[in-house]
């Protein structure tokens, strides 16, 4: 089924409706075979970026290109792409296999094609033998699977994905994100995915869009994303992170409370910084004098348990909060104190994060 992936250039895209801009001015270049994910909160404006490149909502202003072809006036069965809904879209009258030739239907393609390219399609997602099966004989994650399957039976060389994953439970949404990812290489499709959990993005994503309020706020590679956020809107969405304010000391460390934090990165010009600190880049002080390392101290408020790790909660003595995650193993749990103990912990300069705050 490996056709190559399409090229997507989405340029200057605006939505609005009225006075509220759903999306504003949004520039974004998908390689061929790229998996990009759109990620952001509700009311970003990922789902109406999706709406736009399928040819569902028409821009207030932009133009959108796949490839060399100005699609931007197009309607959506005109766009040759596959998209994959949040609730499946299933046709619950018709057979599995009834389902995913429906696209073949509707292109007119031979009929005496179908069989084979919907084997084909329904092994790919591991459904093979299921065609004759009623959809609501599936459970949801076979349902899932179908609509993966129908969206690739006519080899589209663009997929769009809205939340796909989100009706299941999460272990079998977990396995799914594995699978899709595994799936994607096999295709060789280009892939654009709408999703609000970030971890589900950083997952499976070649490159991760984050975005507020209708604007593009960032988009890179996964750990690039979690290890340099544009700001501190980014830092909160990427991983586990507390952010706490601090003030520039000089080019290399800021203030925290009585403590000097050394960053290895360039410390922002600016009056508000925040310091970002992700709850696994902590460790317990082992008193080893690592004089390299950053510490804190601070009381710990709580422990919650969560299974193959616990996370520590702590308050500075300037008030501020923050978390770190421990294995839940004895020998790690053994080492927190109790309830209004007292905790120090390091963090390594490289983990230092210092970036400016995110306007409202």
């Amino acid at each position: 089924m490996d056709k190559g992936g399409e090229s997507v250039d989405i340029r200057s895209a605006s939505k609005h409706y009225d006075a509220v801009r759903a999306l504003d001015n949004v520039s974004l270049n998908v390689a061929p075979r790229e998996f990009v994910s759109l990620l952001g909160p509700s009311g970003s404006g990922k789902t109406t970026l999706l709406g736009i490149l399928g040819g569902f909502i028409p821009p207030s202003s932009g133009s959108i290109h796949f490839g060399d072809r100005d699609v931007t006036l197009l309607p959506p069965h005109k766009r040759d792409i596959g998209v994959v809904f949040q609730n499946y879209a299933l046709f619950p009258h018709m057979s599995v296999g009834e389902n995913v030739a429906f696209p073949l239907r509707a292109r007119q393609l031979p009929k005496a094609d179908w069989p084979d390219k919907v084997r084909a399609a329904l092994a790919m997602v591991g459904l093979a033998g299921y065609e004759s099966r009623g959809i609501s004989q599936l459970s949801g994650g076979q349902r899932q699977r179908v609509a993966l399957a129908r969206a690739m039976i006519f080899e589209p060389r663009l997929i769009l994905m809205d939340e796909p994953l989100s009706a299941l439970d999460k272990q079998l949404r977990e396995a799914m994100q594995i699978e899709l990812r595994e799936l994607h290489k096999r295709i060789g499709a280009t892939i654009i995915y709408v999703t609000h959990d970030q971890r589900e993005a950083l997952t499976m994503s070649d490159r991760v869009a984050i975005l507020k309020d209708g604007k593009l706020v960032q988009i890179d590679k996964p750990q690039r994303l979690h290890d340099h956020p544009a700001d501190s809107f980014v830092a909160s969405f990427i991983g586990e992170a507390s952010l706490l304010p601090v003030r520039r000391a000089d080019a290399c460390s800021v203030v925290l409370g009585p403590a000097i934090l050394r960053s290895t990165r360039p410390v922002p010009d600016g009056d508000e910084l925040m310091l970002a600190v992700h709850s696994e880049k902590l460790l317990i002080d082992d008193g080893a004098g690592d004089a390299a390392r950053n510490r804190l101290t601070g009381k710990v408020t709580d422990v919650v348990y969560q299974g193959e790790s616990l996370r520590v909660f702590l308050q500075l003595a300037d008030g501020t909060s923050l978390s770190l995650r421990q294995p839940s193993h004895y020998e790690a749990a053994r080492r927190i104190p109790p309830l209004g103990g007292e905790l120090t912990v390091t963090l390594h300069p490289e983990d230092t994060i210092v970036v400016p705050k995110a306007r409202p």
